[in-house]
């Protein structure tokens, strides 16, 4: 016999709305370049986008029982982020199970191996990011453990950490670190902006980023 938990303390919903303000660069560079699923796994359409708590569940590779369990078992808004042992070799996700997943209002999936039927998802809205497209199917088969950390994308992914995921990849935000990763990522976008204003005024890049300095200690010589 398995038990399987299904209960984990969820970060604020506020401070994850105002996570999912920011691109999923931003937060990476934003919170020490940590984080970074990756880039392998790639949304379905470039369109889609994803940020909520990660509800997560490992499934044996071509195998998706546990995986159905887990959409069952998610709450509305989690993300449902799956660990099958990066094998793109499997479309375990398809437009019925999407469809699944947008009665209950969940917020998307990760996983780290195929999908399927990607015209039907895109059409549906529904935010997934694989590793693959794939037309092979899976069977249902092996139990595993859910509600636990896993590895997805080079990233120990805990239940209950924020995912944020966007036309660029995923990034994975602890949750114990949220509210430092919003003022953070919400800290480099005021930088950035700044770095705009000061280009459009006329400005270039070596004056900006201040790199006359770094460029001679370098021994660079540009000669005009």
């Amino acid at each position: 016999m398995l038990r399987v938990n299904t209960k984990f303390d969820r970060p604020d919903p506020d401070l994850v709305e105002r996570l999912g303000a920011y691109s999923s660069a931003t937060i990476h560079e934003a919170q020490g370049r940590l984080g970074a699923l990756s880039s392998k796994i790639k949304p379905v359409s470039d369109t889609m986008s994803l940020c909520g708590p990660a509800f997560t569940v490992r499934c044996a590779p071509r195998d998706n029982i546990m995986l159905q369990v887990a959409i069952a078992h998610a709450r509305p808004g989690d993300v449902v982020v799956v660990s099958a042992g990066e094998y793109a070799e499997a479309g375990s996700f398809g437009d019925v199970l999407a469809n699944a997943c947008v009665a209950k209002g969940l917020g998307g999936l990760i996983t780290d191996t195929g999908v399927r039927d990607t015209r039907e998802l895109r059409d549906l809205g529904f935010p997934v990011f694989s590793l693959g497209v794939s037309i092979k199917g899976t069977v249902k088969e092996t139990v595993g453990p859910m509600a636990e950390p896993v590895l997805v994308g080079g990233e120990v992914i805990r239940p209950g950490d924020v995912v944020r995921g966007d036309a660029d990849g995923v990034v994975v935000v602890r949750r114990e670190d949220l509210a430092d990763a919003v003022r953070l990522s919400q800290e480099r976008v005021d930088a950035e902006t700044a770095y705009i204003a000061a280009y459009r005024s006329g400005k270039s890049v070596i004056e900006v980023s201040d790199l006359a300095a770094v460029l001679a200690a370098k021994g660079l010589v540009i000669e005009e």
